[in-house]
């Protein structure tokens, strides 16, 4: 072989036999286990960077290692390909966004291929071809069909800048999540998928998701938002009831106010008269509207006039406006407790209103209401019949008082609310529904699916969707009635694209069905790898779908994802790389100048895969001189010619510890890949092989065939790492096939025996000597041996041996005074 690590050469040549021979296509086969090992697509940007190189190596490692488990392994790749940035880019560039996306992909897919992963390409998706979205369209025909899908009039998050809605989980800090700038509240028409319906499975099944992380499940858990309370109603002048929900009905006799959502319309009515609140409504139009952004921003109201009856002490409370609450959570009024909320205990103090005490903490301690409320449950005070019960005692009590009174009822809410699927934007999928103004809201028929979104168009500025403004693509007949009817011109949320296209990949060849029997064999994905901020977005939408399409009968099982790897992020001088703060990398001139294997390694060595990377161009530079030392060990083994049989009965103490070694690694190194997933130290230990390997003296027949099994057994070790060196040096060293189909090697435990053993001796407690024993001495010849070492015994003069505690296979502490 070339005594030269040239890594350009050889990794062209690898990547070039993976290519013509379609070496990691796979197809269904019940003879063997399965395994589907996906990371979460990306978008088509036009390149790829560091955060895509580690995440999608980190699946890769994990795919070419199960393979080498001899398990029939599927990773596909596709491209999440409709969203604002392609729209935006074709607006900048006067590019149609089809012709842009398409051009990004055919970039991406050739960097994908140069960093060799191990794709079945023939299953590659993208989400704006209408092969593909046609079977998303068909699908929501089916929920609309069964009433999971609905259209009606909603206070939504509305971006003005991209001119479109957003869903309450893309706003971050009351803006938008692509471009960053303020959100605000509007009322418009959209549709509606009822994720609502599956919150209480949406909620159980995550107990049975043990090999997530629990930082994803509590961040679900918390969205979804099941709470226990009592549905109440107070009394209005008018005597109409004002709806209220509670979690904290013990707290009901401290009522000193109720609060309505600027939107509700007991507000907008007492607007009509009062311009001072018309106007603080209207400017409430633009509040941000993130829970998290509503619970630090300040508390404005204003007094409505009104006042309504308490249903159990039939006291007068006034009616507030506070833009502390939504109108689009419950009833879009809630009961206020100044004295044991903290919210409302802030705007109670900012606008003078009681605060009153009826919790007491339980150990008879007094609670200061003056400088903040008493959040904690306790003792019921203040309540009238209700003193001196604890929490659920008083809960019960007042919640059984006001269903026999016929003026609450217990209930169980969620914080989870319905998805909104439609946004006012071009570049995505059609939604396949027909308005009509006799029918009404009609689906699309399955046999003129595809709704196909129209490509060649132009954007004209305002930043409004072009198919507003394009009668061939809206204007069409009624599918029940045959007369005019207009088309619907939203498109799909992303999201909807990427909650299912796991499944598809299983799939993706049938043109005649959404799914067929190979997604029921491939699914769920055992091992799933994305970044955390997709915890509540994508991976809860995703686990919607999946048991939608279990209830269509599309797949037989109820989850869509097994196991979950979170990586951590790529940083650059402690911040995340980012093009604005100019610290990026790009994985393009680090390829060309180490090659691909050098930047996966290093990707994978430095830092657990949870973890953040602190980017270090030493450890790049480190990686490769790691590379180009195995390549020299290797060429300098292989230099002595043919290695004879390996004879274990023939082996030195120097052979046997070099291979006790190499077994040693490869246990350890199987438990970090299998089930630890900690690729790093896994890394780090074949690195200490071949530092112990460097010492072997190869002077003899049996050392070489120990070096030979040794070397063989670290290729197989690293090739899920760095396949392209490794696709190399396996048939240089003898080995058969294809590296990719090679089984992982498996540890001689008869290596891992030792004839002797190091072992440490104590004089109270103090190291004093180590000393080599066999390693199946007795306790007495052991503490013998101890107590005779040279410097044992100069620390045992002058004083009495009380006692010699030996630990097997450890220490020996000799005890003297």
């Amino acid at each position: 072989m070339d005594p030269k690590y040239n890594p350009q050469a050889l990794e062209n040549s690898a990547q070039q036999h993976w290519l013509t021979n379609n070496s990691f296509a796979v197809q269904q086969d019940d003879s063997r286990e399965k395994f589907y090992c996906l990371a979460m697509f990306p978008y088509p940007s036009g390149q790829l960077h560091m955060g895509h190189v580690r995440n999608y190596t980190i699946a890769d490692v994990i795919a070419r290692y199960q393979r080498m488990q001899g398990k029939n392994v599927l990773q596909p790749m596709g491209w999440d390909a409709f969203g604002l940035p392609a729209e935006n880019a074709a607006i900048k560039n006067n590019v149609p966004p089809a012709k842009w996306t398409a051009q990004n992909i055919d970039y991406m897919r050739d960097q994908l291929r140069q960093l060799g992963f191990a794709y079945d390409w023939d299953r590659e998706i993208a989400t704006c071809d209408p092969s593909y979205y046609r079977w998303e369209q068909w699908f929501f025909t089916r929920l609309f069909e069964k009433g999971l899908a609905y259209k009606k009039k909603a206070e939504v998050n509305w971006c003005e800048t991209d001119q479109t809605v957003l869903a309450n989980e893309q706003v971050v800090d009351g803006m938008c999540w692509r471009c960053d700038n303020p959100v605000q509240r509007r009322e418009i028409n959209q549709w509606f998928i009822k994720i609502t319906d599956y919150a209480d499975q949406l909620l159980n099944d995550l107990d049975g998701l043990d090999q997530w992380p629990e930082q994803v499940r509590t961040m679900q858990r918390n969205w979804i938002g099941r709470s226990e309370g009592v549905d109440l109603n107070f009394t209005l002048a008018d005597g109409s009831p004002l709806s209220v929900y509670t979690t904290r009905p013990d707290t009901l006799m401290g009522v000193t106010y109720l609060a309505v959502a600027p939107q509700h319309p007991l507000a907008k009515s007492a607007a009509e008269t009062n311009p001072q609140l018309a106007e603080f409504i209207e400017s409430q139009s633009n509040i941000k509207v993130a829970e998290a952004e509503m619970a630090t921003m300040e508390k404005l109201g204003m007094d409505t006039g009104s006042t309504a009856i308490h249903p159990l002490s039939g006291k007068e409370v006034p009616v507030w406006v506070a833009n502390f609450v939504l109108m689009s959570y419950g009833s879009g009024a809630v009961m206020s407790v100044p004295g044991h909320d903290q919210r409302d205990w802030e705007f109670a103090s900012k606008y003078g209103l009681p605060i009153t005490q009826v919790i007491a903490p339980k150990n008879g301690d007094e609670c200061d209401l003056g400088s903040a409320a008493f959040t904690a449950k306790g003792t019921l005070v203040n309540s009238g019949e209700f003193d001196g019960l604890a929490f659920q005692a008083g809960f019960d009590a007042i919640a059984d008082k006001l269903e026999s009174e016929g003026k609450g009822s217990r209930t169980v809410n969620f914080r989870l609310r319905d998805w909104g699927v439609s946004r006012q934007r071009y570049w995505g999928a059609p939604i396949p529904i027909i308005n009509c103004n006799k029918c009404g809201t009609v689906a699309v028929p399955e046999k003129d699916l595809p709704v196909v979104l129209p490509t060649d168009i132009e954007f004209e500025g305002g930043g409004g969707s072009p198919l507003e403004s394009m009668p061939e693509f809206y204007e069409t007949s009624c599918p029940s009635c045959g007369g005019d009817a207009r088309r619907e011109t939203d498109t799909f949320d992303t999201f909807m694209e990427s909650s299912w296209y796991y499944a598809r990949y299983a799939s993706a060849a049938n043109d005649g069905a959404m799914l067929d029997g190979e997604a029921s064999y491939w699914t769920p994905v055992d091992q799933y790898v994305g970044g955390i901020e997709h915890a509540i977005l994508h991976l809860l939408y995703a686990r919607f779908f999946h048991k939608l399409m279990r209830d269509e009968g599309l797949v037989n099982s109820d989850e869509p994802f097994i196991r979950l790897l979170t990586q951590g992020m790529v940083l650059k001088d402690g911040a995340k790389m980012s093009k604005s703060k100019g610290n990026t990398v790009d994985p393009q001139s680090l390829i060309q100048t180490y090659g691909a294997d050098t930047v996966r390694l290093f990707s994978m060595f430095a830092a657990p895969p949870e973890q953040s990377l602190e980017w270090s161009d030493s450890g790049v530079e480190g990686s490769y001189r790691f590379l180009k030392r195995l390549w020299k060990l290797v060429d300098s083994h292989l230099g002595g010619g043919e290695t004879t049989t390996l004879d274990i009965t023939a082996l030195n103490e120097q052979q046997k510890n070099a291979r006790r070694k190499t077994h040693e690694t490869i246990a350890k190194v199987s438990d970090d890949f299998g089930r630890r997933q900690t690729f790093n130290t896994a890394i780090a230990a074949i690195m200490e092989l071949c530092n112990e390997l460097g010492k072997l003296e190869q002077d003899s027949e049996q050392s070489r065939a120990v070096m030979a099994e040794a070397l063989q057994a670290i290729v197989l070790m690293l090739n899920p790492i760095v396949p392209h060196v490794c696709h190399y040096l396996w048939p240089a060293l003898g080995g058969e096939g294809d590296v990719h189909n090679a089984l992982w090697p498996t540890v001689d435990t008869t290596a891992l025996t030792r004839d002797s053993i190091e072992i440490v001796v104590q004089v109270n407690g103090k190291v004093r000597a180590k000393m080599t024993v066999a390693a199946d001495a007795d306790k007495d010849s052991v503490s013998t041996l101890a107590v005779e070492q040279d410097n044992v015994q100069r620390f045992l003069e002058g004083v009495t041996v009380r006692k010699v505690i030996v630990v097997p296979g450890k220490l020996v502490n000799i005890v003297a005074n």
